[in-house]
């Protein structure tokens, strides 16, 4: 199923401010929410995607990547995601955006609707992203590449199962909010009675307290440890690029919502090959006779070598295009770039006595002596090919 644009989903420019998208949001979630349609499977599914285009847009990051290359820099379907992809529940969104309406945690969504009326969620924890850096050569980012990579983390303590409780199950219900994981307040003010929500002091809004803590965890439900991380790049990469794995960062304590494991990309300066954008930069260089009398050479490509011919008179740093021969967009986006090779003219440092002679010979005749233009000739026709 083709993905809908994000700002289509949220009905907002591609120009919209902070503040633009959140309102865009919030009118969306008020219009799709459960409770608003109860039973409306179509409803739900556009209240999660509308908090999935939120989600991305919001981060900067993610909107720069999403502007740059779509929902192909998103990586969906090459083991990345993003919120949506990683299939979070109505609560995880509820916990996750429950600030921009205010309140303290639950379903932000319930004073809209005869407050009590709707549904309140309570707290989930939430682990901690983790960064790592992945290094790549040239010919991986041509083709994209599976590394394996150990990462230290937090994981769920194997004791308790990542309940944090003794035997997991020592818990009981919390007296202060009878297990709904929040307070309500009411205070006086001269403008009358205000009532305000918060998270639950007592439980941290899990509803439920541990009664007999696991001795390995201390209760919290989570260890320190490491795991073995199958991570797939994709083809087209670049230098900076940042890509997210969701639920493969820290586990969250007490069987909470794992972080994403986020891994910024760096290449690894080639031997011989430069790099411009999808475009691949490489300078042959050939003898003065070469040049003069015309050649055919051999030249390498990513993964491969190919036959040039180089033209009788071919000027040092005449630029030649092999269309298609460059790097691949991230996920076939933006096409296949090219390989640019750039003909230098190797002059020899040591000369022999008769090799001295013969290119003094050379340097009377008219043919070896430059034309009054030909600077400014060479350079245009440089560009001309360059662009062609």
């Amino acid at each position: 199923m083709t993905k809908r644009d994000y700002y289509e989903i949220l009905e907002v420019g591609k120009d919209a401010t902070p503040d633009e998208l959140k309102k865009a949001y919030r009118k969306q979630a008020i219009r799709f929410h459960p409770d608003k349609n109860p039973g409306n499977k179509e409803a739900e599914e556009k209240f999660k995607e509308a908090a999935e285009a939120y989600e991305i847009l919001s981060d900067s990051g993610k909107r720069q990547r999403y502007d740059q290359y779509g929902h192909a820099g998103m990586g969906n379907g090459g083991g990345f995601s993003g919120f949506g992809g990683a299939g979070m529940s109505m609560e995880d969104i509820f916990q996750h955006f429950g600030d921009i309406f205010g309140g303290g945690g639950g379903d932000p969504f319930s004073s809209f609707f005869g407050g009590g009326g709707g549904r309140r969620s309570r707290s989930v924890n939430r682990g901690s992203n983790l960064r790592v850096k992945v290094k790549l050569t040239l010919e991986e980012i041509a083709i994209g590449v599976e590394k394996k990579i150990k990462v230290n983390k937090y994981i769920p303590c194997s004791t308790c199962n990542g309940t944090g409780a003794k035997g997991g199950s020592s818990y009981s219900t919390c007296s202060t909010c009878k297990g709904t994981g929040h307070v309500t307040r009411v205070t006086s003010t001269f403008l009358g009675q205000m009532q305000s929500t918060s998270t639950c002091p007592n439980c941290g809004g899990e509803g439920k307290v541990i009664t007999d803590k696991c001795p390995d965890c201390a209760g919290n439900g989570i260890i320190k440890g490491e795991e073995v991380i199958t991570i797939r790049i994709p083809a087209g990469v670049a230098e900076g690029m940042q890509l997210s794995m969701s639920s493969k960062g820290n586990a969250a304590a007490r069987g909470g919502i794992q972080g994403d494991l986020l891994i910024q990309v760096e290449e690894i300066k080639h031997e011989y090959f430069e790099r411009d954008g999808n475009n691949i930069l490489y300078q042959h260089y050939i003898t003065f006779s070469d040049a003069a009398l015309g050649s055919t050479a051999e030249v390498p490509t990513i993964g491969s070598k190919v036959k040039i011919k180089i033209e009788p008179g071919t000027q040092s740093g005449k630029t030649l295009r092999l269309r298609g021969k460059g790097l691949p967009g991230v996920n076939g986006y933006e096409g296949r770039g090219d390989l640019l090779i750039t003909i230098q003219i190797w002059t020899p440092k040591t000369l022999t006595k008769e090799e001295k002679t013969l290119l003094e010979k050379l340097g009377k005749s008219e043919n070896f002596k430059p034309a009054p233009d030909a600077h400014d000739k060479s350079f245009f026709a440089r560009m001309k090919d360059y662009f062609e």
